[in-house]
Parts: C-alpha cells; sequence; structure tokens
C-alpha cells in the first residue's frame, strides 16, 4: 500500500491514493472523490490539478528546469536540432544517424501544400491577421487530407503528424507572403527545415535566396525553444478538443486559436512593443518605478512567468543567440542594449528578486525576430510552427493513453436555483 492523503467531508473521512511521479510534485489521486463524497474540487486556472499523466516533458519552475524527455533544453538548444529535437518529442529517444536522415527525408517530403490551398489563402483580406489564416488554413487541411485522420490506427496518427509538422513552415511563410502581396514561394527540398522555412518566407522568384547560416542556426534554436512545454494553455486545449476524438488537423487549429491569446503567445510582441515604449537606457529607470507603482498600469512585458519562480532557461540561450544574429546582419540596435540594461536594473532591484520576476523567453525572442525581418504579427506565427510538433506528441500521447476519457471539467454552479417560466403577457 502507498501513501495515502485522507479527506474529511461532511463528518466522514476518505483515503485517496497518493501517485508519484519520476519527478516532481506527488500528485492526490481523486477520481473517486466525487463518487464517494458527492463533492467537487474547486481549482480555476488549474493551478494545482495534474490534467494528465504524461512522459515528454517536465518543467520545475522554481529551480528554472525544463526537461524533454529527460534532456535539458539548453543542451538540446546548444548541441541538437529541431529535427532532431521533433524525432526525440514523438518517440521518446533521441535518433540514430540513420533514423534521424529517415525522419528528415519524410518531413523534407510532405512540406508541399495541395495546391487547391492558394485559393483558401486568397479568400482572406490582404490586412488579415496570419494566425486568423493560420487558424483558417490548418483547420481546413482534414478537408484535403482526409486519408489520415483515422485517430485509431497509429499509422495515420503517425502520417498526419508528419504533415502537419512538414506543412507549417509553408503555411505560416505564406500567409506571410499573402500579406505582404508577393507570389507563395515553394519548398525547396535542399535545404533544411529551418533554412527551407526563411526563404520560402523572404525569398522571390526573381532572384536567389541565400540562407545565412547565423540566422539559420537561430531560428532553429526558437523553434527547439517553443517545440513543447508541458500542460499549458494551448497544449491543454489540444488534449481537450483531442479527447473528443477529433481530427488532428481539428484539434492543432484548437490550439492555434488558444496561442493567439496575447496572455500566451502574443508576450513576445508585448516585449518588443515595451522595449520600444522605453525606448533609451536612459529612460529604464523611469519604467522601473512605474512597474513598481501599484497605481500605475504599466508592467514589465517578458518578465516573470506562470510556471518559473527562477531565471527562465530558454532564456539563457536567447540571450547569446541575440548578440550571434546582430554581429551576422551587422545590426546595431538601440532595442537591444535597452533590454540588456533593463534586464541587469531589473535583476539587480530586490523588488524584483522578491517577487521573483526574471527574463522569460520572450524577453528576448522578440528582438531576434524583428532583427531577422518578421512583422510583429508573425511572431505567435512562429511560436504556433515550433509548438505544433509538441501539439502532436501530446496529442499522440494522450489518443495512445488506454485509460483517456473525455474531458469534462466540472463546476461550482452560482446562477438562479429552479424557477418556473412566466408568460411574456405576465412579466
Amino acid at each position: 500500500m502507498g501513501d495515502q492523503a485522507k479527506l474529511s467531508v461532511a463528518g466522514a473521512e476518505h483515503d485517496y491514493a497518493v501517485l508519484k511521479g519520476s519527478v516532481g510534485p506527488d500528485v492526490i489521486d481523486i477520481r473517486k472523490l466525487y463518487a464517494q463524497t458527492g463533492a467537487f474540487t474547486f481549482d480555476p486556472g488549474f493551478t494545482s490539478t495534474a490534467s494528465c499523466e504524461s512522459a515528454l516533458t517536465y518543467i520545475d519552475g522554481d529551480e528554472g528546469v525544463l526537461l524533454h524527455r529527460g534532456y535539458p533544453i539548453g543542451q538540446l538548444a546548444e548541441n541538437s536540432s529541431f529535427m532532431e529535437t521533433s524525432y526525440l518529442l514523438l518517440n521518446g529517444e533521441l535518433p540514430s544517424k540513420d533514423e534521424l536522415a529517415s525522419f528528415e527525408n519524410t518531413i523534407t517530403r510532405h512540406t508541399m501544400l495541395h495546391e487547391q490551398l492558394a485559393n483558401f489563402y486568397r479568400g482572406f483580406r490582404r490586412d488579415a491577421h496570419p494566425m486568423a489564416i493560420m487558424c483558417g488554413v490548418v483547420g481546413a487541411l482534414s478537408a484535403f487530407y482526409h486519408d489520415s485522420t483515422d485517430i485509431s490506427d497509429p499509422e495515420h496518427r503517425k502520417i498526419s503528424s508528419h504533415r502537419l509538422i512538414a506543412k507549417m513552415p509553408t503555411i505560416a511563410a505564406a500567409a506571410y507572403k499573402y500579406s505582404v502581396g508577393q507570389p507563395f514561394v515553394y519548398p525547396d527540398n535542399k535545404l533544411s527545415y529551418t533554412g527551407n522555412f526563411l526563404r520560402m518566407t523572404f525569398g522571390v522568384p526573381a532572384e536567389e535566396y541565400e540562407v545565412i547560416p547565423a540566422v539559420e542556426k537561430a531560428m532553429d534554436r526558437i523553434f527547439i525553444l517553443h517545440a513543447d512545454h508541458e500542460q499549458n494553455a494551448s497544449t491543454s486545449t489540444v488534449r481537450l478538443a483531442g479527447s473528443s476524438g477529433a481530427n488532428p488537423f481539428a484539434c492543432i487549429a484548437a490550439g492555434i486559436a488558444c496561442l493567439w491569446g496575447p496572455a500566451h503567445g502574443g508576450a513576445n510582441e508585448a516585449a518588443l512593443n515595451m522595449l520600444k515604449e522605453i525606448g533609451t537606457p536612459d529612460r529604464i529607470q523611469h519604467y522601473i518605478d512605474r512597474a513598481k507603482d501599484k497605481n500605475d498600469p504599466f508592467r514589465l512585458m517578458g518578465f516573470g512567468h506562470r510556471v518559473y519562480k527562477n531565471y527562465d532557461p530558454r532564456a539563457t540561450v536567447m540571450q547569446s543567440t541575440v548578440r550571434e544574429v546582430f554581429d551576422a546582419l551587422k545590426v546595431n540596435d538601440p532595442l537591444f542594449e535597452t533590454a540588456l540594461r533593463l534586464e541587469e536594473i531589473a535583476l539587480s532591484d530586490p523588488y524584483f528578486a522578491e517577487k521573483k520576476l526574471f527574463p522569460n523567453v520572450d524577453f528576448y525572442s522578440g528582438i531576434i525576430l524583428s532583427a531577422i525581418g518578421f512583422p510583429t504579427t508573425m511572431f505567435t506565427v512562429l511560436f504556433a510552427l515550433a509548438r505544433t510538433v509538441g501539439w502532436v506528441a501530446q496529442w499522440n500521447e494522450m489518443i495512445s493513453d488506454p485509460g483517456q476519457k473525455i474531458g469534462r471539467p466540472r463546476q461550482l454552479y452560482t446562477g438562479p436555483t429552479q424557477r418556473d417560466y412566466v408568460p411574456l403577457d405576465q412579466r
């Protein structure tokens, strides 16, 4: 008999098993709570609730740890590639040389879109937000690739997972091209996953596009750093949609819709806008003082995290990557100096240390993406592109779980009790 948790409800005591993961907090199994007590738990925002069992990603927010299948994110960002990390998340182990080559070949040969999807893009206004286009196009994929939507078939799940990972850069690049009125650029099978995306986004048919290695490496790192992040809002959305048996394309479209929210995927855009508002390093102290003022609505964007109560391990990699990109592109951007100085001042200020407001990955990624040439409207699109591999890995894990049930949260009802209908002429 393992550890037990005792709960007293209405004078009666009940025992609940305490489950232990391979690492991390213990979990009290309350699945029989309602049947035994007639009561629910109340946990808005799921701050103390584990919604599933997963072997993909582990975060220790207090220590600033992020592991993918046990491997620290810093090691993967420095030594791995996005394709290798994708294979790891999907399959549980790092690939051999042949396995990686085979996986890369499969993804490369799934990058093209059905030609009729070009008509789908033309149905949007030119000034449509790229995330609106992403939601629509990804949701429509099930109408074009219905030969791989039998979720009970492992082979179908594998094919649709590969298709989503492969086609997302093409879909994202086309969303950008449509917004600026340039022709869509077809994939080039000679290029890497990330190099191909850069060419499809910034290349034009009139001339050869040269992939700059430092930029390609930086984008690949950004993709790795955003590949998965445990049970965040968008991932939970994908799992909840998938729990009903929805096809994988619909599930990922649901994840994209959730990611669009400024509290989730839009944080790097908000951080960049904040740095633009501050402008130069000499104005930082004024904004630091405003951030401390409870009566001032100004907040430091890109600082603090719902889970991390220490330095975001992804931010460490981002800081060094900024310098590499700026050097390669010969960018002299005062925003970066402002960002460095703001980080330095904030980290030395007891107010931010006490509140555990450390820079997160969004603090730097916006500066990098802006330097490469992406407009702010594309930032969340890039997040969705990278997170697709995490979403499909989580979705696959959930569908493969024999104990999986349709998600159905409970509620604390505070509305009117039963009352009788009053005819219109008597009201």
